[in-house]
């Protein structure tokens, strides 16, 4: 069977006054999986958190990016998550090893992972002198109800947020993905009604995944057949950390520190927090490095 790529719609319905997006996050959320060997409560953590990011990301402009911060008092910690415009998302969770008992529901406890007491933030990159900062109380943990919180309260846009992962029993992902629907001035309250319901009705999102729907057809479900959609993106896995940008970091140390670490250990080696890749500097490297450092040594190539 092939594989379905990732992917996002973004679209408006019912005359413009309502503002819908849908993703298929699975391979996004299984590559997360693989790099932090996360067990498979944190897994649905994480990739609820990733799937939110997503189609914020989509919500952004050009070279515009955001940071999503859950910060519960759950076993999993923090967990963090990079979007930007262009469909490229990464993540990490603080304790990937987290793994609890099912819910009252026989599904996974994401709440109980999280911890029902925190926050959640979300820092946006506008290309503005100040970056824009919200933040909202955790009022679940489950994820879902906290982005829609956040949307009504922090950005006043009244909002339906659905996400879903579904773990196999090897620990991974079989589908993972969302929609958010946001209100936009217009609606009339039997207009909003109409709405609620129908969102009520609509399976979980991993159950129509499972069934072969795709992003827009969730959509359609949801909002029937009077939808424009706007633009599709491709979603997937995507680091920015590189050799260079972990040298200037070592660099930045400053020439005792370095001193020390060649000293003492005689090599480094640095794991991103996001994608778990190793960058190893033997002794070689790391004396070229305190060259850099050393004051007088100028800007080199």
């Amino acid at each position: 069977m092939e594989e379905l790529k990732d992917v996002l719609v973004r679209g408006t319905a019912w005359g413009g006054k309502i503002r819908v997006f849908a993703v298929r996050s699975t391979n996004l959320v299984n590559e997360m999986q693989r790099r932090h060997e996360t067990m498979p409560t944190a897994t649905a953590a994480l990739g609820r958190t990733a799937t939110a990011g997503a189609m914020m990301g989509a919500m952004l402009k050009g070279k515009e990016k955001l940071t999503i911060q859950v910060k519960g008092d759950g076993p999993i910690g923090q967990i963090v998550v990079d979007a930007n415009a262009d469909g490229e998302v990464r993540g990490y969770v603080d304790h990937p090893e987290v793994h609890l008992p099912s819910n009252a529901e026989g599904k996974l406890d994401v709440a109980g992972a999280v911890g029902r007491t925190g926050y959640l933030y979300v820092t946006k990159d506008l290309g503005l002198r100040e970056p824009y900062r919200g933040s909202v109380p955790l009022i679940s943990g489950e994820l879902a109800e906290d982005f829609t919180y956040y949307f009504a309260l922090s950005e006043q846009t009244p909002s339906a947020v659905s996400l879903g992962v579904l773990v196999d029993t090897d620990g991974s992902v079989l589908q993972a993905g969302g929609f958010v629907v946001q209100v936009l001035p217009g609606l009339t309250d039997e207009e909003i009604t109409k709405l609620e319901h129908a969102i009520a009705a609509v399976p979980h999102v991993t159950k129509l995944l499972d069934q072969g729907e795709t992003p827009e057809a969730m959509l359609r479900l949801v909002v029937g057949d009077d939808i424009h959609i706007h633009s599709e993106t491709d979603i997937r896995f995507q680091c920015q950390c590189s050799y260079d940008k972990v040298e200037q970091t070592l660099v930045s140390l400053g020439e005792a520190e370095l001193t020390q670490l060649i000293e003492e250990d005689g090599e480094a080696e640095v794991v991103c927090h996001f994608c778990n890749e190793k960058y190893t500097f033997d002794k070689d490297r790391l004396t070229r490095l305190l060259e850099q450092a050393s004051p007088g040594s100028g800007e080199q190539a």
